[in-house]
């Protein structure tokens, strides 16, 4: 796990989320027990589980309108022993079943 800058917001410390390109992955830290822990998110997976139907979705605004279920997600993963980086799957944020 990263070590975080000394301070004791998450808001105030937590490096900047961003797109790798090379990866296509958005890349971002979680604070999990006091810890930042490495985490990434393919633009595929964020397309097909937020906006399945459009063409011109942007994986840093999906991330942004979608931080909070997505870094439940990453704790959940370490909760379960996940180390870092933690890379979350499909299954790891998959859409709630329609009724």
């Amino acid at each position: 796990m990263s070590t975080p800058p000394s301070s004791a917001t998450e808001d105030a410390t937590t490096p900047e989320p961003f797109f790798n390109l090379p990866s296509g992955t958005v890349r971002f830290w979680v604070l999990v027990n006091g810890q930042f822990v490495g985490s990434s998110i393919r633009r595929e997976i964020l397309h097909y589980r937020y906006h399945a139907t459009q063409t011109d979705d942007d994986p840093m605004v999906t991330y942004s309108a979608n931080m909070a279920e997505i870094h439940a997600a990453v704790r959940r993963r370490v909760a379960k022993g996940s180390i870092e980086p933690v890379m979350l799957r499909d299954a790891d944020i998959q859409a709630a079943p329609r009724t």
